[in-house]
């Protein structure tokens, strides 16, 4: 396999650039929601049944969800940055070898070669149940 070229590396950090602020902008607009949100049920706070704060905590625990994934994503594209930075992007941090450039186009933030990926997936996998 062959390093990344130049092109290749400055064509993928326009892409983590432009995928970093979509994730900025997201947490941001669902931050804002989620203050909006908490003012419309104080202003609009009546008593109600057990249903319905069941229903409130488990939208406030997706969105929290939501905020944790997109938070880190933002560490994924920071933690490629410095790869870049220090010229490991584009190395699997598993075994050595190059991470091809259309694996890094479709995943700009991967780490690992498909082959280790795949391999730590197998391992990691309770395969849909839960372990005691």
């Amino acid at each position: 396999m062959a390093a990344l070229t130049p092109t290749q590396i400055n064509q993928l950090a326009t892409q983590l650039k432009a995928d970093y602020q979509v994730l900025l902008s997201e947490v941001r607009d669902e931050l804002k929601n989620t203050g909006e949100q908490h003012r419309i049920d104080l202003l609009n706070s009546e008593p109600g049944d057990s249903g319905d704060e069941s229903m409130a905590n488990a939208l406030a625990d997706f969105n929290v969800t939501i905020v944790d994934r997109q938070v880190q994503g933002l560490r994924d594209i920071e933690s490629a940055f410095q790869r870049i930075k220090s010229g490991e992007y584009g190395t699997c941090i598993e075994c050595g070898d190059d991470v091809p450039f259309n694996r890094l186009q479709a995943y700009p933030t991967a780490k690992r070669c498909i082959v280790c990926q795949e391999k730590r997936e197998r391992e990691y996998d309770q395969g849909g149940h839960p372990k005691m």
